[in-house]
């Protein structure tokens, strides 16, 4: 067994956890970066947005999105404490200066008022979570009308993966709908004008939806 896979396997990707799970963070802070700069291309900033981020992980997700709304305000949340404590390391700053807060908490239960999110953002996160369509209705409900959501993930299920890919899906059990199948969950969780993007040459996907 490889170092990188005791580290990931003692970190457990589905809720980090320990010293292990801290390392983990780290790595995905950096192995997420270029796919997280692609998706947020797709939100349009103002400044002004307030912002939430579920299963922030290590927190550079929020990071970069704080540089694009200097007059808004950000939310991270994560169910592990382990990567609430990460996150908030990594934005110290932003803490300090009442731009952000990060809390622990699940996707199955939002401790946020109905419509309190101009944007919300998922980064790799949507693998665990336990009851995908369920939750996704749970997104929804937190979503300011006219706001815009994005699931984004390094795989999908009509993707051509590599044998690694297919052995973590396995491994972890994680789950991978296929392209018609994100659009499915996002209308019939209530979203409209939903949109699947993909990159070429990866197996990349940006899953779009909005509320009106």
């Amino acid at each position: 067994m490889s170092s990188e896979a005791s580290v990931t396997e003692l970190g457990n990707p589905a809720k980090p956890q320990g010293e292990a799970g801290a390392v983990m963070l780290t790595r995905m802070n950096e192995s997420h970066y270029k796919l997280t700069g692609w998706a947020m291309d797709f939100f349009e900033f103002d400044g002004n947005e307030r912002f939430l981020d579920i299963g922030c992980g290590g927190g550079e997700t929020l990071k970069r999105a704080a540089e694009k709304i200097p007059f808004g305000y950000l939310t991270g949340v994560d169910y592990s404490e382990v990567s609430v404590r990460q996150s908030s390391i990594n934005n110290n700053s932003a803490i300090k200066l009442g731009k952000m807060k990060i809390v622990n908490a699940s996707v199955e239960s939002l401790p946020f008022d109905d419509c309190s999110f101009d944007m919300i953002i998922t980064v790799e996160s949507f693998y665990f979570w336990p009851n995908p369509q369920e939750n996704l209705r749970e997104v929804y409900r937190v979503l300011a009308e006219e706001g815009r959501f994005l699931l984004v993930a390094d795989i999908y299920g009509d993707a051509e993966l590599s044998d690694e890919s297919v052995e973590s899906i396995k491994k972890y059990n994680l789950f991978n709908p296929t392209l018609s199948e994100f659009k499915e969950l996002l209308v019939n969780a209530g979203f409209c004008e939903v949109k699947i993007h993909t990159k070429d040459g990866t197996s990349w996907v940006c899953a779009e939806g909005r509320k009106l």
